[in-house]
C-alpha cells in the first residue's frame, strides 16, 4: 500500500462475528413433558480489533470458530434457553465478560415456532407442529464501555412475516386527490399484510458474573417483583404483543393501514410499561377484483362472491410509503386459464395459459397479449 492510500484512510468502525448458529433444545420435564426451540443466532463483537484490520494481527480476534462453539456451549448450559431475550443477554454478558478487549456484543436471535399437535383435546408431551412461518427475532446490545462491571444493554424484540388477512371491516376512502389520483375509493376491501413488529425495551442493567469462567447470568427481577411486568425479564411479554396485533387486526374497523398500525401500537404500549418504543412496518397486499361485465357477471360491488386477483404490495411503515402499484401480477400453483378485462389498458382483453409455477411474476399492464413470458 503506498504510503499516501494509507495517510488517507483510517478505519472508523468495525465488528465481526459468526451468524447463521442453528440451534435446537429439548427441556425435558420430570413428567416426561418436552418443550422445545429452535434458534438461528448471531453474535457480532466489536471491541479493540482495529488491527486485525489495519495491520492484520489476529491475536485479538476471537475466532468464530470459538463463538459457534462458545453459542453451542451456553445452549446447552443456560437455564434461560427458553426464553430467546434471556438467552441473547446471557450470550452477551459472556463475550463482553470474559475478553478483556471487547467492549460490546450484538447479538440477534431468530426463533422458529413450533406448537403442540393437540390429541383427543388434550397438548401433546414430545410431539409439535409449525403453525406458521412468522418468526420471533430478538436483537440485543450488550454495552461494557463504562467498565466490565457496569454492563447496560439495549434490547429489541418482536416478530416478522406474520401473514394476516381479514375479508371484510376495511376501508380506504377521503384520501388526498390531484391530477395524479387513479384510485377509486372503496368502503369495503380485503386488507392482507405480512407483519413485522418491533418493540424496544427501557434501558437494561445488567449484573456481571461473578464465576471465574464468566458463564453465570443473573435474572435480576422475578414474577410478583415490582418493576417485572412488562418487563425485559417478564416471558409474558411477546404473546401479549402478538394477541394485540391480531385482535386489533381482525376487530378494527379499518379506515386505513396508517390507522389500524397505530392502534396496535398504542396497545402494546398500554399493556407493558417496560417498552418505550413500538415500529410496526405493514405491506398492504391487495386482492383486486376481476371485472367480469363482459360475462354479463357483477364481480364488483361488495357483498356477493368475488373473484379476485392479487398485487404486488403497497408499503406501510413508519419510516415512510413506497409504492410497486402499476404492476400486474399473476402467481398460480396450478394449470390454469386466466381472462382478463382490463379497462385501465390500452387492449381489450387477452387469453394465456401457464403451467405450475411457484414465484410471482410481475408484468406491465401495456405489454402484448401475444407475448410469452419466463
Amino acid at each position: 500500500m503506498s504510503t499516501n492510500a494509507a495517510e488517507l484512510s483510517t478505519l472508523s468502525y468495525a465488528k465481526y462475528g459468526k451468524t447463521n448458529v442453528r440451534v435446537f433444545r429439548i427441556v425435558r420435564g420430570d413428567d416426561g413433558l418436552h418443550t422445545v426451540v429452535e434458534y438461528s443466532v448471531e453474535t457480532l463483537l466489536e471491541g479493540e480489533i482495529e488491527t486485525s484490520y489495519t495491520e492484520a494481527d489476529n491475536s485479538v480476534v476471537v475466532a468464530t470458530d470459538s463463538i459457534k462453539n462458545i453459542t453451542y456451549f451456553l445452549a446447552k448450559t443456560s437455564p434461560h434457553i427458553l426464553s430467546p431475550e434471556k438467552f441473547a443477554l446471557h450470550i452477551g454478558t459472556f463475550f463482553s465478560s470474559k475478553y478483556a478487549h471487547i467492549h460490546k456484543v450484538h447479538v440477534t436471535v431468530t426463533q422458529l415456532r413450533w406448537s403442540r399437535i393437540t390429541v383427543d383435546g388434550k397438548e401433546h408431551k414430545h410431539s409439535f407442529y409449525r403453525d406458521g412461518d412468522d418468526r420471533r427475532v430478538v436483537k440485543a446490545i450488550v454495552d461494557a464501555t463504562a467498565g466490565k462491571h457496569a454492563l447496560t444493554a439495549t434490547l429489541t424484540s418482536g416478530l416478522t412475516d406474520l401473514l394476516v388477512l381479514k375479508s371484510t371491516g376495511s376501508a380506504f376512502e377521503n384520501f388526498y386527490r390531484d391530477e395524479y389520483t387513479t384510485l377509486v375509493p372503496v368502503d369495503d376491501r380485503i386488507f392482507s399484510t405480512s407483519v413485522d413488529l418491533s418493540y424496544t425495551f427501557s434501558d437494561i442493567k445488567l449484573v456481571a458474573p461473578q464465576d471465574e469462567a464468566k458463564t453465570e447470568f443473573q435474572v435480576p427481577l422475578k414474577e410478583g417483583d415490582e418493576g417485572y411486568a412488562g418487563s425485559v425479564w417478564d416471558d409474558g411479554v411477546a404473546e401479549r404483543a402478538r394477541k394485540a396485533t391480531l385482535e386489533v387486526f381482525a376487530v378494527d374497523e379499518s379506515a386505513s393501514v396508517q390507522a389500524t398500525l397505530y392502534k396496535m401500537g398504542q396497545r402494546i404500549i398500554a399493556e407493558n410499561a417496560g417498552i418505550k418504543d413500538v415500529s410496526y412496518s405493514l405491506p398492504n397486499k391487495h386482492y383486486i377484483p376481476v371485472d367480469m361485465k363482459y360475462l354479463g357477471i357483477d364481480n364488483l360491488t361488495p357483498g356477493g362472491s368475488a373473484q379476485y386477483a392479487q398485487s404486488p404490495s403497497d408499503w406501510f411503515s413508519p419510516i415512510g410509503p413506497g409504492s410497486m402499484y402499476r404492476f400486474l401480477v399473476i402467481q398460480t400453483q396450478i394449470s390454469a386459464t386466466y381472462v382478463w378485462h382490463m379497462d385501465a389498458t390500452s387492449f381489450d382483453h387477452f387469453h394465456f395459459e401457464l403451467p405450475p409455477l411457484p414465484w410471482p411474476y410481475f408484468f406491465l399492464p401495456s405489454f402484448d397479449p401475444s407475448d410469452r413470458f419466463y
